[in-house]
């Protein structure tokens, strides 16, 4: 097939924009920042970047074009069937004049704006089909130029979420590799120097004959046994043996029950994915995840159902918690409503926070943390 000859002007954006694609890092930064440029690209109205899960449908999906008010009253993003699917499943790019002409369509939801020519094409990660990139909305329709330039972005975009996914194991092996060092001078330094000087009180008691002093060295080495006691538990806390692991799936049921009772509330629980190696620290992250933000939920949804979903990709753990209740503004909201915590929860632990809410469409939480 003949390929088409770009111009030297697109070209040069294309150069542009993989290094402004590349720059970024952070993992949701980069699927934004591919979305964008290839609206810029190619004239594009709308775009978005998929990320498919284990069964195809999509985990995660990064918009651009659409305002807020507009995406918050559409509700819960797509699942990735229909059109969406059909590039999952043909695995190469579909460029379509009209949406609703293609016998894969199955129209748009409510509050949708109107589209009709269409860019899809997969997005691949060290072979294997990461997302895909979608472009609609091109006034005259989208050109052989533009799909060439647009493959040629999915494969930059997929280069720099290889390197955004290297970044992330690297700052969680760092976390996990500080914790060890902090877990070994508590035990080698500090724990041995408490107990040497325990021990000469206990000798300095034998001696003494004053009883009130006695008394009191006594008294001093219980508090040391206390203090010593306590920091070997943090330090078990810290570094637990491999014979203590943890259920990922066995403390999310237990927490959303103890959430659930006080509210009379049902919380639907799916956790998907293979958990079975999840470390500690990711167990303990993806748990005080779903305790804030489904604590955010009962409180202030005015809805007495919840749903919690926790899904274990390649690398990354993606938690959503979901109620159709009251809703509010992300922008305007009051501080107090747990968001912040969440954020930081989430930051604390190399993630990221997407928070998806209109009065009235109810709220959509969804953090992502390397796994």
């Amino acid at each position: 097939m003949h390929q088409p000859i770009i111009p030297a002007d697109r070209l040069a954006k294309l150069v542009a924009a993989a290094s402004a694609v590349t720059r970024q890092t952070d993992l949701t930064a980069v699927l934004r920042t591919a979305v964008e440029t290839g609206m810029d690209l190619t004239g594009a109205a709308y775009g978005a970047l998929g990320v498919l899960g284990e069964h195809g449908t999509l985990i995660q999906f990064v918009h651009a074009g659409l305002d807020g008010e507009t995406a918050a009253a559409i509700g819960a993003p797509p699942q990735g069937r229909g059109l969406l699917g059909t590039i999952s499943n043909v695995g190469k790019t579909v460029r379509i004049e009209r949406i609703d002409d293609h016998p894969d369509s199955v129209g748009f939801p409510r509050h949708h704006p109107p589209m009709e020519t269409f860019l899809g094409m997969p997005v691949t990660v060290g072979g294997e089909t990461f997302g895909n990139l979608y472009l609609t909305e091109k006034p005259g329709g989208f050109t052989g130029d533009d799909e060439a330039l647009v493959e040629a972005l999915a494969a930059i975009a997929g280069s720099a979420i290889a390197t955004s996914r290297m970044h992330g194991r690297l700052r969680r092996a760092a976390v996990v590799e500080d914790r060890e060092r902090i877990a070994r001078d508590l035990h080698d330094a500090i724990i041995q120097d408490l107990f040497a000087v325990g021990l000469s009180l206990q000798s300095l008691g034998q001696k003494v004959e004053n009883p009130t002093v006695k008394v009191s060295l006594t008294e001093s080495v219980q508090r040391l046994d206390e203090a010593i006691s306590s920091l070997r538990k943090f330090i078990f806390d810290l570094r637990p043996p491999v014979w203590t692991r943890r259920s990922l799936k066995s403390e999310l049921a237990d927490l959303v029950g103890q959430l659930a009772e006080p509210y009379e509330a049902s919380i639907d629980l799916t956790v998907t994915g293979d958990i079975s190696d999840l470390p500690g620290e990711a167990v303990s992250d993806v748990v005080q995840v779903v305790r804030e933000a489904t604590s955010n939920a009962l409180r202030h949804s005015g809805v007495a159902r919840v749903t919690v979903t926790v899904h274990r990709g390649a690398d990354r753990l993606v938690i959503t918690v979901a109620d159709r209740g009251r809703g509010f503004d992300p922008e305007t909201v009051e501080r107090g409503m747990g968001l912040d915590n969440l954020r930081a929860r989430a930051r604390d632990a190399n993630g990221e926070t997407e928070i998806i809410s209109r009065a009235g469409f109810g709220t959509t939480v969804r953090v992502i943390l390397p796994a």
